[in-house]
């Protein structure tokens, strides 16, 4: 088991909740890729999207439905500085996570996070588990609270 899914199974565990991580045979990069292979709508989809706070030079993170694109200039406003794009290794170093299996908690830092109310019209989501093939379903205000994410508006 990798050290990624082990950080993410860890803080399941602590935040209380028993929930089985799914491996699926087929990959589950994209929010298309895991809802399909998860057999639910892609809005239950939570996509961990990363970007470079510019002024402090840290990931930010916001957690959005599948279905739903990320609007730089509200993301901006929303964490109260410019941001720009992630790059492979500031994503690595602040989560520990590689791109495509990047999961909204078990983080090696803490992270600033923002949360996409359109996921909280669902029962449950489905959030990468670290691995690019891996994913668990969750209610999502269990996934809210432990991603330490506030409801706001980023998408376009």
């Amino acid at each position: 088991m990798s050290k990624s899914l082990k950080r993410v199974k860890r803080a399941l565990e602590e935040a209380g909740q028993s929930v089985d991580v799914l491996e699926m045979a087929d990959g589950t990069r994209t929010a298309a890729e895991a809802a399909a292979a998860a057999g639910c709508e892609l809005d239950q989809i939570a996509k961990s999207i990363i970007f470079r706070a510019e002024t402090s030079g840290e990931a930010v993170l916001f957690v959005t439905a599948g279905g739903n694109q990320v609007d730089a200039a509200k993301a901006s406003a929303v964490a109260g500085e410019p941001l720009g794009k992630a790059d492979a290794g500031l994503i690595r170093a602040q989560t520990g996570f590689a791109i495509g299996g990047v999961a909204p908690i078990g983080h090696l830092n803490p992270i600033r996070a923002w949360w996409d109310p359109r996921l909280s019209e669902f029962d449950l989501v489905y959030a990468a588990a670290g691995t690019p093939r891996h994913i668990f379903p969750v209610a999502p205000d269990a996934l809210q609270a432990m991603s330490g994410a506030e409801t706001a508006d980023f998408v376009s």
